[in-house]
């Protein structure tokens, strides 16, 4: 290896890996099987890609092109060298107008190319899930779909011309009339013409085998389109010539309600002659909630075009005519439609577990048949689940007769990977029964390459093998894939992981504990490689940032998979390489929502630092963000908040000072208050007023120390509302909920003082030790509260979303715990629960900052939006990352990474903000982050309504 590797430092420009996070981020795609490449190449052009296949060659070592890693089949995985486009070969080229055509580079993103055809009315017409993480030269390479293929067709009936490298080295320029063919492929067909025309299923989705058919005289000899679904088998993508469609100026989107997805799949055929945009189908058990979608157990999306928004409506208006249905709905406006459609994209990764949690796996994820036949088929496929034992919910490309599934296979144990040999063996013969295709869009790779004679028979595979021999003789590309493929029960990726449960930590509850289950759940689809955030989203910041997919929830996922199953990555929770990984990681729970299977690798940071630095000696920020509210409280009982100012101020004495905590000195040190909130609160009197229900109001450490001013307010919106607001107890022992402390002469005697804290800091620096014994003392003095039935309200959404998710995860052998996480509320949750007929004061200006990334991903937002809405502030937040997150920004080495988060939603939206835009910013981070960058004063919504009071 060290040759190779040697080798191909020498020969390429582009970056050359053979370090252990480059093999480990691409051991596995999105599918069942994992391979260890033993390099990965980043080429910058052809001319890298033609030495790479040189010296490969010379080595005898094959290799692998790969685009966003999101196959399903395994077709992205290898053994030898692993050919990544994304990093610098995804440009595109140029884009015709008049010709409606794009020139694009195989590592292009779908996303990227449909922004840059839009604004000429034109999109490319594929459009899978997966389009703002895939790749052209993946979608080429396994002739790809999507949701509009009833309308567009397939990847392969958009492709004009390809550039191509065969693994010995010739570059051919692949088109119609044998444009480009390699020595033999001519008269290899011209002698097989009675089975070209004969031995392939006529279906709009027939995407297993090669597409020689493509080469009969009558379909123009097209080599282009007979290389698409190749999986990079035959030869390498270098550039593309795509042609585009004309974009429908207006959409209406109909959804129609069946009781059953049956009912769905036997109508789908019917619309057809409609001509619909889509024809998607799928079913209850897929959708987290079924609001805003009409009646029914299953649901077919109908999407329409026309000039106009009147006309789109018209023709779905039409479907539903047409369609015999329980209920439905037409959408026109944009932004539901959009809302609608996640439901259907985000299904990938919902199906990967059952309604009761269970896992799912691919597999059979993508059998199509004749759509008229979907019926039929969808009730053999059901009764061959029951018959083994085995539960999936189909969903997919109802329209094409293409239906997506994951299936509760057990993959860890000898009995139900022989299960999973059986059901696949006998559903390949009830598709084919049914006139299928084994892929319908994803290819065969291995899991389904095996099973090709079933549905071929041995002449036409033989002649598939032929096939290869011509354009790689060598078989250096790909090997194992298409022809002469490794068996689909072999290279799981599941079988290299530990079979006892991790000694962890946190509870993981909705993983029974097992840690190697949580890191299970990233099936690779992606969604955390996305370049842009729509909406409210928050996943990924760092990888935004970065673009590495080191830097990614998936990447880091991997790397974790690697650190269990200990082949690759050696030196388990010691790993230095997962430790750099998760250095990125800005804890902001984004993956815990945004992620189809709920991945929370702010967890499972704090999870890993804890064991990575069991025994030894931490970062120096560790200690000084880590046990920040320590030093606080020191600084305020001490009295010495103005000393601590003014030596701040001193430039040289903050610079030594941060120096020594680790902490960034492209940083300002916040200011302390002058007075705590608490002790605010106690000058004013201590005690509750009013009459209304009581309300805990939660001094987190923040609010406490370093911005009073949003307690302060906190209170006086509350008690305007009519709310009577007390602090938590500070003593155990004898408190009294309603007055901030005790005073009882018993208690004073026999209680220890305290101060609550959520844990939020030792937590993510992962001193989980320090947090567990912070929490337990806090539930210690929360006891008075909880057998009270008063809510507590918590105003820094970080400390809220800790409390409600970290607490009982991490307490999870301690009731109390759940039961304070069930009290906790925000700021406008308490206000909408506990005051409903108060009416805010009617600030009525623009608003514009960002939803704090705890607040989407945990807590939710509806409660604020509502609130803002009713005091008149109005526009929406973004989305995103501020960037700070809580100690990540502080720390040295993270400052670059923290402004580009910055500025990726958050510093454009408040720049962009029109004359008088309240700047909203509920996270002390997200306020600090705005002066820091911006100069710019964010305030928490309740400062804003005080102000609105006066």
């Amino acid at each position: 290896m060290t040759d190779l590797e040697a080798a191909l430092r020498r020969a390429v420009r582009g970056e050359v890996g053979f370090d252990t996070t480059s093999r480990a981020l691409t051991t596995m795609d999105a599918s069942n099987y994992r391979r260890v490449p033993l390099g990965v190449v980043a080429p910058r052009d052809a001319d890298d890609v033609a030495a790479v296949l040189e010296v490969c060659r010379e080595h005898g070592v094959p290799v692998v092109a790969r685009g966003g890693g999101t196959s399903i089949a395994g077709q992205a995985t290898g053994t030898g060298v692993v050919l990544d486009f994304t990093r610098h070969m995804n440009r595109l080229v140029g884009i015709d107008p008049q010709a409606r055509t794009a020139v694009v580079q195989p590592g292009l993103v779908l996303d990227r190319l449909q922004d840059a055809a839009a604004p000429h009315g034109l999109r490319f017409g594929p459009d899978p899930s997966t389009h703002s993480r895939c790749t052209l030269g993946g979608m080429i390479g396994n002739n790809s779909c999507g949701s509009h293929s009833v309308a567009w067709g397939t990847t392969a009936d958009s492709v004009r011309e390809l550039s191509v490298l065969t693994a010995r080295g010739r570059r051919l320029r692949l088109g119609q009339e044998w444009a480009g063919a390699p020595e033999g492929l001519r008269e290899l067909a011209d002698g097989e013409l009675a089975r070209l025309r004969t031995g392939f299923p006529d279906l709009p989705r027939r995407i297993s085998g090669y597409a020689l058919d493509a080469l009969l005289p009558e379909r123009g000899a097209d080599v282009a389109r007979s290389f698409c679904g190749s999986e990079g088998t035959l030869g390498v993508l270098t550039e593309a010539v795509v042609g585009l469609v004309e974009s429908p100026r207006a959409r209406a989107l109909a959804v129609l309600g069946y009781a059953d997805e049956a009912g769905a799949a036997e109508a789908a055929a019917g619309l057809l002659p409609l001509g619909p945009l889509t024809v998607e189908g799928m079913a209850v058990d897929l959708v987290p909630s079924t609001e805003g979608l009409p009646r029914g157990g299953a649901w077919l999306f109908v999407e329409t075009g026309g000039d106009t928004e009147a006309e789109a409506r018209t023709r779905a208006e039409a479907v539903v005519r047409a369609a015999d249905v329980v209920d439905a709905l037409v959408v026109t406006d944009p932004g539901g439609q959009r809302t609608l459609w996640r439901i259907r994209e985000d299904a990938s990764g919902t199906a990967t577990r059952m309604p009761d949690g269970s896992e799912a796996w691919p597999g059979w994820e993508d059998c199509a048949v004749p759509p008229a036949r979907l019926g039929g088929y969808l009730r053999d496929f059901r009764r061959l689940l029951t018959a083994h034992e085995l539960r999936g919910t189909p969903y997919g490309h109802f329209g094409d007769g293409c239906i997506h599934v994951r299936i509760d296979f057990d993959l860890l144990s000898e009995a139900g990977v022989a299960r999973f040999r059986r059901f696949s063996q006998e559903l390949a013969d009830v598709v084919v029964a049914h006139g299928g295709s084994l892929s319908g869009e994803h290819g065969d790779g291995q899991a389904r390459a095996e099973l090709l004679p079933r549905m071929y028979g041995a002449e036409t595979v033989a002649l598939f093998e032929r096939a290869k021999a011509v354009w790689d003789p060598d078989d250096l590309l790909n090997p194992g894939m298409l022809v002469r493929p490794a068996p689909l029960d072999a290279n799981l990726r599941f079988s290299v992981l530990p079979r006892e449960p991790v000694d962890v930590e946190f509870g993981y509850p909705s993983d029974g504990g097992d840690f190697s289950a949580a890191v299970r759940r990233c099936v690779g689809v992606a969604k955390c490689r996305t370049t842009s955030v729509s909406g409210a989203g928050v996943m990924c910041p760092s990888y935004r940032a970065t673009g590495e997919e080191a830097h990614s929830t998936r990447g880091r996922a991997r790397l974790l998979h690697e650190m269990l199953a200990g082949e690759l990555v050696t030196d388990g929770w010691r790993s230095t390489e997962v430790r750099d990984a998760l250095d990125l990681c800005l804890s902001c729970k984004g993956c815990r929502s945004d992620c189809p299977v709920e991945v929370d690798m702010a967890t499972y940071k704090a999870e890993f630092l804890h064991h990575h630095y069991a025994g030894r000696r931490r970062p120096a920020a560790h200690y000084a963000m880590g046990w920040l509210p320590v030093w606080l409280r020191w600084a305020a009982r001490t009295r010495t908040a103005p000393v601590v100012n003014a030596l701040a101020s001193v430039r040289p004495l903050a610079a030594v000072a941060q120096r020594l905590g680790g902490i960034a000195g492209e940083r300002e040190v916040p200011r302390l208050a002058g007075e705590t909130f608490s002790r605010w609160w106690r000058r004013r009197g201590g005690r509750p007023t009013g009459g209304g229900d009581l309300v805990v109001l939660w001094p987190d450490t923040f609010t406490e120390h370093l911005s009073p001013s949003v307690g302060r307010a906190a209170v006086r919106v509350l008690e305007a509302a009519g709310l009577r607001v007390a602090l938590p107890p500070t003593l155990r022992g004898g408190a009294v909920v309603g007055d901030g402390t005790s005073r009882s002469a018993l208690a004073l005697l026999t209680a220890r003082r305290g101060q609550v804290c959520c844990g939020l800091t030792y937590v993510s620096t992962g001193q989980l030790d320090r947090a567990r014994a912070v929490m337990r003392r806090t539930l210690d003095l929360m006891a008075p509260v909880l057998e009270t039935s008063a809510p507590v309200v918590v105003l820094e959404p970080s400390c809220a979303a800790a409390l409600r998710t970290d607490l009982p995860e991490l307490l999870h052998d301690d009731p109390r715990a759940a039961r304070l996480a069930a009290r906790v509320l925000t700021f406008a949750e308490a206000l909408e629960r506990h005051a409903p007929d108060w009416t805010p004061p009617q600030v009525n200006l623009p608003a514009v900052g960002q939803t704090h990334c705890h607040q989407h991903a945990v807590l939710g937002d509806a409660a604020d939006r509502r609130l803002r809405e009713s005091a008149g502030l109005a526009g929406e937040l973004s989305g995103g990352c501020c960037g700070l997150a809580g100690n990540f920004g502080f720390e040295a080495g993270h400052y670059e990474v923290s402004a580009a988060c910055a500025e990726d939603q958050l510093l454009p939206a408040v720049r962009e903000a029109p004359d008088g835009a309240v700047v909203l910013a509920d996270g002390f981070s997200c306020r600090t982050q705005l002066e820091q960058l911006a100069g710019v004063r964010g305030r928490h919504l309740a400062e804003v309504l005080a102000e609105g009071l006066e």
